[in-house]
């Protein structure tokens, strides 16, 4: 016999449900999670819950409205249930539950219908495929039932399970089941279903299939694209909104996955997408055909297709970039709110870049660039989608309107693109909109305009040249517009137009750089913030632009920063620190200027001493000090040691915090960026002090810098660990007496991070970068500890030669092993030497590589030591060797002096020559400026 509830235990079960939904009652609400929590324990649970959430028909006690909120809690309870013990259930629960929560699906009321839909795929989840084999046929026949037998509602409840299995078992479906693939079933039904009447089926079959379109592409969907693509021919006229917009995304899906099968019919697609994009009745659709054109850009087969076209997509592209009539309305109640209070929902978090990894170079990496402007065209029109699965961390700060992605952004984005490619085609598609806009009296028609003209700024440059004296007078005057937008959109352009500005001659500086900037500048106290916001990220723009031409202007610039600084409030000053740093990249040792210094160093300091440690704002602010470090030098030095403190203790707290959060799972894990920007402010200011403040400050740090830095080295983030082996490097380079005091633990640490299994098995990029940091970490060490290196150097022989030989790392990893080896030689030559045949050939071929800096000559110093200790092991690329050789550089040479190879590059060459009997023969086989450049160099 079925089973059957008991009445009295389903009434009280569903009036717990119920109160547990209860907001108003706090006490009925507590008392009923108790109840649900001790009810768990009973071995009926899971059939009492698939019972409620089927039936529609309430027990005694409840209304309408009770039994739908505890059928709601049911079905949330049972998937949450079937997701942490669907393994462990009884197999009489399981069946009941599968052949239960099916009626589900017929339920009138569309949520429950959702519900038993997310109950069934996490069935299929944990249970498998294999778990429920009949399930896929049971829901494509009640999805296919044609007649009176099964309801509208039926069919889309089924429709909707169908879509989800499809989303959360996507690889499953395309996986063998004895010779079977569950998808080689599945998409003739989908295909099926996408003609069916009801318009919510034909929604979410085509959603189904649009699943397979994304990478991987099950073998089925390639087999059967040509249907697939077919169909969807057949689907564009459909009358239903929501049908189209499927077609827009899954047109898309097909281009990015199979131009091949676009590219035929582009020119009546392309007809398709812009009528659809023209629609306004549906922004949703509107939004969904631009991102054709928007993702189209990127595949070069589509993009090369649309010359012909230009001339009606752009207009349409230019229509689309026109605020909505409800943006209108929102931004025309946008007050001067310069002086009113930050709300905390304005004020989003910050996170850190990382310290750049450690390549071959001879000047020390500086702190990574954190340019706080998201995305490739800049804050105008960013697409910031996430990835599958990413959670938007910002959700909790608001949703700002300005932050979404739209169809202003995206028509922007696509004629930025299209620009790009068809440059002259564009623009005089666009100057007669330009022409009609930029002075209309509308506000929206002038922020359009000025959007266009910025968006075709880098493609259409050429054509734009002849016009750019005009337009940026005119832009200029709109900086001081009566609309915060128009100002706001005109600091974006000017930004993308400053590369042009800023490389005129002095007359042209005069009448169009130094406005430009002086604009920005102003406007970085704009009575607006968005304003303040947008001038400020357009001249971190101007600066990287620019570059050192901005070095005479230094002392107007610092001036406004400071200003700024004495002005902003939380929500700009993340800005006003890129500002900045990005200055201090560009034109350094110029902000080491007394009266600059005396400036920028007590604004940052107030900063310094209102920000809290446990406040995000501490990441930008570290990495701007840390840029700021670097251009300062010696000037630094006054205000290092508070610097240094707080950076030792944050990395204190914040491994404490990491232990504790690791032994208690209740316990917030900590930010790892604290960490990173405190690592990279500490190798800032070591790199920056002279030998003896450094020494000083790493003597006196509580608690002991070395064990700290430890600690950090074994992080398992690897941001982390990055930056920490960035600043073990530097502290070899800077104070390397103290570190030799712990050497032999910290190179253990290091040694063993140089293993590639693990990280060739993750297939990580961060990880080879740590790797490289760690290379080069290593090389640094062995530079001054020399025959002292003896104790590791079969350890890190093994690794740096394992790293050398394999071709799954980046060719920088190569590089780096090899500089780290040849360096390992200028001490322990000896203990290579035995070796050298094995590594010699991938150590001259990754070096080759390697441009001619001084820690390629170290490399090659080092190198050649061990051929001197074993020169026969040369043989099989001896001639390669002496091509290396000939190759270096005079410049190079002398540059280095007693620090370069040469001394060792004449030794090496005259001990061969009294080795080789013909030794003129073996010269004359290189080419011919090699072996002059080896006789008139060592006279040979």
């Amino acid at each position: 016999m079925a089973w059957q509830p008991q009445p009295e235990p389903l009434q009280q079960l569903a009036q717990c449900l119920k109160d547990s939904l209860s907001g108003h009652d706090r006490t009925a609400q507590r008392r009923a999670e108790q109840m649900l929590k001790h009810a768990k324990s009973s071995p009926d649970i899971s059939n009492y819950l698939v019972y409620l959430c089927a039936n529609s028909s309430p027990p005694p006690g409840l209304d309408a409205s009770g039994y739908h909120a505890a059928r709601t809690a049911a079905a949330i309870m049972l998937k949450n249930s079937i997701k942490s013990s669907y393994k462990n259930m009884p197999e009489t629960n399981k069946s009941h539950i599968r052949s239960t929560i099916v009626l589900g699906l017929q339920d009138p009321n569309p949520q429950i219908r959702n519900y038993a839909g997310n109950v069934i795929t996490e069935i299929v989840r944990q249970g498998g495929i294999l778990g429920w084999p009949q399930i896929l046929s049971e829901l494509s026949s009640l999805v296919g039932s044609v007649g009176g037998n099964v309801s509208t509602e039926t069919q889309d409840g089924a429709m909707g399970a169908l879509l989800k299995i499809c989303e959360d078992n996507k690889r499953a479906l395309d996986k063998s089941y004895q010779g079977q693939r569950p998808i080689e079933f599945l998409l003739p039904e989908l295909l099926s279903f996408t003609s069916n009447a009801n318009a919510k089926v034909r929604t979410k079959a085509l959603a189904s299939i649009l699943v397979f379109l994304k990478d991987p592409i099950p073998q089925a969907v390639r087999t059967n694209v040509d249907r697939i693509f077919a169909r969807l021919l057949e689907l564009a006229t459909d009358t239903n909104d929501e049908v189209r917009i499927l077609v827009c995304k899954t047109f898309t899906a097909i281009a990015k996955a199979f131009p091949e099968k676009i590219m035929p019919h582009i020119g009546g697609i392309v007809d398709y997408i812009l009528s659809q994009q023209r629609d306004t009745r549906c922004a949703e659709l509107a939004i969904a055909a631009g991102d054709f054109f928007f993702d189209t850009c990127d595949i070069d087969e589509i993009r090369r297709q649309y010359g012909p076209y230009i001339s009606k997509i752009v207009p349409v592209l230019l229509e689309g970039m026109i605020y909505s009539e409800d943006d209108q309305a929102r931004l025309e109640q946008e007050a001067e709110d310069a002086e009113e209070e930050d709300r905390e929902q304005d004020i989003k978090p910050q996170f850190a870049t990382v310290k750049g990894s450690r390549l071959a170079s001879a000047e020390p990496a500086s702190p990574a660039n954190g340019t706080v402007v998201p995305g490739k065209n800049g804050y105008a029109y960013e697409d910031d989608e996430l990835s599958e699965g990413e959670i938007d961390e910002d959700d909790e700060y608001g949703d700002d309107p300005e932050d979404q992605w739209n169809l202003r952004k995206c028509s922007a984005a696509t004629l930025d693109a299209l620009a790009s490619e068809y440059h002259e085609a564009v623009f005089d598609a666009t100057l007669p909109y330009l022409k009609e806009n930029l002075t209309h009296q509308d506000w929206p028609r002038r922020e359009a305009a000025v959007l266009a003209l910025g968006a075709v700024a880098e493609g259409c440059m050429d054509v734009v040249y002849p016009h750019l004296p005009d337009l940026t007078r005119y832009l200029l005057t709109l900086l001081d517009d009566s609309t915060p937008v128009v100002r706001q959109i005109t600091c974006w352009a000017l930004g993308r137009y400053s590369a042009w500005a800023s490389h005129l001659d002095k007359t042209g500086k005069q009448q169009y750089f130094e406005p430009i900037m002086d604009g920005l500048l102003q406007h970085m106290l704009d009575k607006n913030k968005k304003v303040q916001q947008a001038a400020a990220s357009a001249f971190v723009v101007l600066e990287e632009k620019a570059n050192n031409q901005l070095t005479p202007y230094c002392s107007v610039i610092v001036q406004q920063f400071g200003r700024c600084f004495a002005s902003y409030q939380d929500r700009n000053i993340y800005m006003l620190y890129d500002c900045v740093q990005t200055l201090a990249e560009h034109v350094g040792p110029e902000l080491a200027r007394p009266e600059l210094v005396e400036i920028l160093m007590p604004a940052l300091i107030g900063r310094w001493q209102r920000v809290v440690d446990q406040s995000r704002e501490m990441f930008p602010l570290l990495e701007c000090l840390a840029y700021l470090a670097t251009a300062l030098g010696r000037a630094f030095a006054p205000f290092a040691k508070p610097f240094f403190a707080r950076c030792i203790s944050l990395i204190q707290h914040n491994l404490e915090d990491g232990l504790t959060a690791s032994s208690n799972f209740n316990f917030d894990v900590p930010d790892k960026d604290f960490l990173v920007t405190s690592l990279d402010l500490l190798s800032a200011i070591i790199q920056t002090l002279d030998e003896a403040r450094s020494m000083d400050l790493v003597a006196t740090a509580q608690p002991n810098f070395f064990t700290l830095l430890a600690y950090c080295m074994k992080d398992p983030n690897n941001d982390v660990r990055q930056s920490a082996y960035a600043l073990l490097g530097d502290c070899a380079i800077c104070v390397f007496p103290q570190l030799q005091t712990c050497l032999a633990a910290v190179l253990e640490i290091a040694i063993a991070q140089l293993d590639l299994n693990e990280v060739l098995a993750e297939e990580e990029t961060t990880a080879f970068r740590v790797i490289n940091n760690a290379c080069w970490a290593c090389g640094e060490i062995a530079m001054r500890q020399g025959a002292g290196m003896g104790p590791f150097v079969d350890k890190l022989l093994q690794k740096l030669a394992t790293i050398l030989f394999s071709t799954k790392v980046p060719e920088s990893l190569n590089e780096n092993a090899a500089i780290a080896l040849g360096r390992l030689g200028l001490g322990s030559s000896e203990q290579l030497a035995p070796h050298l045949a094995t590594f010699a050939p991938p150590f001259l071929q990754s070096l080759r590589k390697v441009d001619w800096t001084d820690e390629k000559g170290h490399a090659l110093k080092g190198f050649v030591k061990i051929v001197l200790d074993n020169p026969e092991a040369m043989e099989q690329c001896l001639h390669d060797f002496f091509g290396d050789i000939a190759s270096a550089p005079t410049t190079f040479l002398t540059s280095l002096q007693n620090d370069g190879p040469y001394e060792e590059f004449q030794k090496v060459l005259m001990l061969y020559k009294g080795i080789i009997p013909d030794f003129n023969g073996f010269l004359h086989r290189l080419p011919p400026a090699q072996e002059q450049a080896l006789r008139q160099i060592y006279s040979l």
